[in-house]
């Protein structure tokens, strides 16, 4: 990998560092009291002195985000430039994040990469911040929905999910093998190595839309990552004919999908994984993979090498994600 597209990798955490938890898109509802209170509790327990941003208040919106967009752009980026705070964890998702990509302070984030750790709506965030600066963020659990759910799993795999993010957040070797669910399902065999892209595919869609879009050299060589919320399956199969239109599939090495569940099957139409492997060309595809919104989630770093084997359903991390 030259120099140039060399991802950005934040300083490692540490046992009692400062991490934050910001509403970088909707607020918190009093139906979320609860999972915020866990998903805070989990942070702690993984030994992190949890900050909580002043935009994080019971009931506050404005429309249907926490604040207007200069506010949160405002809040996001006075985190960014505190040198206490060394990560970013996102409350929830949302509607929001594309307001303000144009306010981010992208010095601040080259100055003092930090992870951006979250999903859903956050990831029109991180991949606007690694198309622009590198970053590497975190594809993973939002506090609410995802490190709010934790306790409710058996202890074994809590703790494997744990690990893994110890792993990717506080670790300068690489990850190794990430604990993928064993409903994960080969929709296409084959091996794969190449680094991780991806996340939601409307927000996606929308990105290659802005000035805030992934270079096509992006995707070459790409493990990417792909699910979506509430799409119908013809609606996801047309977006990724967009994407396949914009030249971009036939660059990708691989392709990891998340769960089923979470895509409406159109009546009398095909499966997802068949909609799928109608439009990606003959590379290897894990499906129903633990990601997205069927949390939690894997530990995903946008930037970071991978190995995929899709017969063998395995993904893992060839390098570190922090540094």
């Amino acid at each position: 990998m030259t120099a140039a597209f060399a991802p950005l990798r934040p300083s490692a955490l540490h046992v009692g560092d400062t991490v934050a938890v910001a509403a970088l898109s909707s607020g918190l509802e009093e139906s979320e009291r609860a999972a915020f209170d866990d998903g805070v509790q989990e942070l702690e327990r993984a030994g992190f002195t949890v900050q909580v941003s002043p935009l994080v208040e019971l009931g506050r919106h404005d429309w249907w985000s926490a604040a207007r967009p200069a506010v949160i752009a405002a809040e996001l980026n006075r985190l960014l430039a505190d040198p206490e705070v060394r990560a970013i964890f996102a409350l929830t998702g949302g509607r929001t994040t594309f307001s303000y990509l144009d306010l981010v302070d992208l010095d601040a984030v080259r100055a003092d990469p930090k992870p951006i750790v979250g999903f859903s709506d956050i990831n029109g965030l991180q991949l606007a911040l690694s198309a622009r600066t590198r970053l590497v963020t975190v594809h993973g659990d939002l506090v609410t929905h995802g490190f709010g759910y934790r306790h409710e799993l058996p202890e074994p795999e809590r703790a494997r999910l744990a690990d893994a993010y110890r792993l990717v957040l506080t670790g300068t070797h690489p990850a190794g093998a990430l604990p993928v669910h064993e409903a994960a399902a080969t929709w296409r065999a084959g091996q794969a190595e190449g680094p991780l892209l991806g996340g939601i595919l409307n927000r996606i869609v929308r990105l290659q839309g802005t000035p805030f879009a992934l270079p096509a050299e992006r995707f070459d060589g790409a493990i990417l990552f792909l699910e979506d919320v509430g799409a119908s399956t013809s609606g996801l199969w047309n977006d990724l004919h967009v994407l396949r239109l914009a030249g971009l599939l036939d660059r990708i090495n691989g392709l990891v999908f998340g769960p089923a569940s979470t895509v409406e099957v159109t009546e009398d139409g095909p499966g997802l994984a068949e909609v799928v492997l109608d439009v990606v060309p003959g590379v290897p595809v894990l499906g129903d993979v633990n990601i997205g919104h069927e949390p939690p989630n894997l530990p995903l770093p946008v930037g970071v090498r991978a190995a995929l084997d899709a017969g063998a359903r395995t993904l893992a991390l060839l390098e570190p994600a922090v540094r």
